[in-house]
């Protein structure tokens, strides 16, 4: 069982900065991806960046060259550094693992942080 913890939600002006980070722990085997994820009300869950075990990293076009998806292996964590945040960023963002096993996939997920861009 994979716990995923997330921290580091909160309000912030555009234009300004926020970094999230997100603690796994449990049983953790197959790990092929670890990404962010974010829902804003009304909408649908969307990808914002994510990292194979590889180090390949993918992100949306809507926050390539302001958001950076980072990991550190040895402490199991996630980061997700937000720059030159637009009110269009405001939404719950999600943790994601994807582990894979033989053939099968299991994605779990954390608790959601807010994050909410407003003057």
């Amino acid at each position: 069982q994979v716990q995923l913890v997330e921290s580091g939600g909160g309000l912030v002006q555009p234009g300004g900065s926020l970094g999230l980070s997100c603690a796994a722990s449990g049983t953790i085997y197959g790990l092929t991806a670890m990404g962010w994820y974010r829902q804003a009300p009304g909408k649908k869950r969307e990808l914002v960046a994510r990292m194979t075990s590889d180090g390949s990293t993918d992100y949306s076009d809507s926050v390539k060259g302001r958001f950076t998806i980072s990991r550190d292996n040895a402490k199991n964590t996630a980061y997700l550094q937000m720059n030159n945040l637009k009110p269009e960023d405001t939404a719950v963002y999600y943790c994601n693992v994807e582990l894979r096993v033989s053939l099968s996939t299991r994605n779990y997920w954390g608790q959601g942080t807010q994050v909410t861009v407003s003057s």
